[in-house]
This record gives structure tokens, C-alpha cells and sequence, in this order.
């Protein structure tokens, strides 16, 4: 009999393997599946990155990007996006842009990183903002919401490498609630916390801080090392000023001299 029980054993144990196999693909999958609709569903990708050609493929929670941009910065933009999702393990961007790249410093550079540099802030509407350059002096054009908002485009833009100066000829819009992210609009984590990162990144101040950002239901954790009071403040100021941010923790600590 012993032989017959020994039997029944391996094909329990076999059957039992084989379930918990075929739940894990299941799961997989189901992950998979979640990570890609949610990137293409994901505000970024719905507004900044409507016009490029981008195709999403997970795999085991590695997520390769591929197709063309139309903005060379749209490559870390959609890979801070998606490397935040729940379930991304690995992203792998094969995103290319076939566009002209401007020479460094020209004016057409300066102008894309301004228009990203205050593409993200929640009181200014980006796609009603002209942003002209010429020998490394900005003029700014568009609708603000308040006075306010003006001077902060400003610095925005002034604080860009390679701006010489700015002209800011922006006006103050007669209905501001037009113009501005009202906090009640739904963003997702991942998106809040892509633009964040890129705010920073393109901040001359800001840039060369190693800023760790987290988003939790619209309330973002910044940690990192910041050399003064100022700095850290200052990293706080434009976190907060994102679109979708409701609120910002601020746990960076100043670095000991």
C-alpha cells in the first residue's frame, strides 16, 4: 500500500505546484496589464505626451518604452512616470527623437528649457505662454492668474542656464480661475511625482540636488541632502507648486558643515 500512497502524494504535491504555478502567471499577467493601463491612462502621458508616438510593453514588471518624441525631454518625463507605478520593477526606454537637436546655449535651446522649466506649475497655463529668445534674452507672452504668478514665470525662467535676461510681458487673465490647476482635480501619484523631478531637474538652483521624491495620494515626501536652509526651502517651493500636489512633507535634511 505504501507504494499506492507515495503516489498519491506526488500527484497531489504535482497538482498543487501546478495551481500555484498557473496563479502566479495569472498574477503576473494581471500586473502586466494594470502597468500599461495605467501609464497610458496616466495625466502625463494624457496631456504632455499625447502627441508623441509611444508604445508601452510590460513583462514581468520591466516595462519597455518604444516610438518616437517630439521633445527630447518627453524621454525622462515618460520614464519617471511609468519607473513610479506600482508593480515596475525595470524600465527599459528605447524612445528616440528624430528631431534637430539645437546646439547648447543657442536661443532655441534656451527656449525648450524654459517652456519645460514652467511647463509643470499649476498656475501657469504653458500651452497659452509664448516664449521667444533672442541672444540669450527671454520674452515672456501670455495669461497669468494673478501678479503673483507673473513675477514667480519670471524667476521661473530667469533661473534657466543660459538665460541672460527675461522680459516678461505676461498679463493677468480677467477669469484666473481659468488659468490655474484647481486642487480638486484628480492627478495620478505617478504623474505628480515625474513632474516634480523634472521641475527640479530643469531648475538651475535645483538641478544638481539629489532630491528623492514620493507621491502618496497627491501628497508628496521630498528626502535628499540640501547644503543650506535656503536650498531646502527652495526645493520645498517648487514642489509645491506642481499641478496636483495638494501637499508637500519636506523631511531633506541640511547638510553639516
Amino acid at each position: 500500500m505504501k507504494p499506492n500512497y507515495l503516489k498519491v502524494f506526488v500527484a497531489v504535491t504535482v497538482a498543487v505546484l501546478i495551481t500555484i504555478a498557473s496563479v502566479s502567471v495569472l498574477d503576473a499577467s494581471e500586473t502586466d496589464n494594470r502597468i500599461e493601463s495605467s501609464a497610458k491612462d496616466s495625466y502625463v502621458f494624457k496631456t504632455y505626451l499625447k502627441d508623441d508616438s509611444i508604445s508601452i510593453q510590460s513583462k514581468d514588471g520591466v516595462v519597455t518604452l518604444k516610438g518616437t518624441i517630439k521633445e527630447e525631454s518627453h524621454k525622462s518625463l515618460a520614464h519617471e512616470t511609468v519607473e513610479d507605478l506600482p508593480g515596475v520593477k525595470k524600465v527599459d526606454n528605447q524612445l528616440i527623437f528624430k528631431g534637430d537637436r539645437p546646439a547648447e546655449n543657442s536661443d532655441v535651446w534656451i527656449g525648450i528649457k524654459v517652456k519645460t522649466a514652467i511647463l509643470f506649475h499649476r498656475h501657469l497655463n504653458v500651452f497659452k505662454t509664448e516664449v521667444e529668445v533672442k541672444d540669450g534674452v527671454v520674452t515672456l507672452k501670455g495669461e497669468v492668474s494673478s501678479h503673483a504668478q507673473k513675477e514667480l514665470a519670471g524667476e521661473y525662467a530667469k533661473d534657466v542656464i543660459g538665460v541672460k535676461d527675461v522680459k516678461n510681458y505676461m498679463t493677468i487673465a480677467k477669469n484666473p480661475n481659468n488659468t490655474k490647476q484647481t486642487l480638486g482635480e484628480k492627478i495620478d501619484d505617478a504623474s505628480i511625482t515625474a513632474q516634480v523631478k523634472m521641475a527640479l531637474l530643469f531648475n538651475r538652483s535645483t538641478s544638481a540636488i539629489k532630491t528623492k521624491v514620493k507621491t502618496n495620494n497627491r501628497v508628496v515626501t521630498l528626502h535628499g541632502k540640501a547644503k543650506n536652509d535656503a536650498e531646502k526651502s527652495l526645493v520645498g517651493k517648487l514642489a509645491e507648486d506642481i499641478k496636483g500636489v495638494t501637499n508637500v512633507v519636506n523631511d531633506m535634511t541640511v547638510a553639516k558643515i
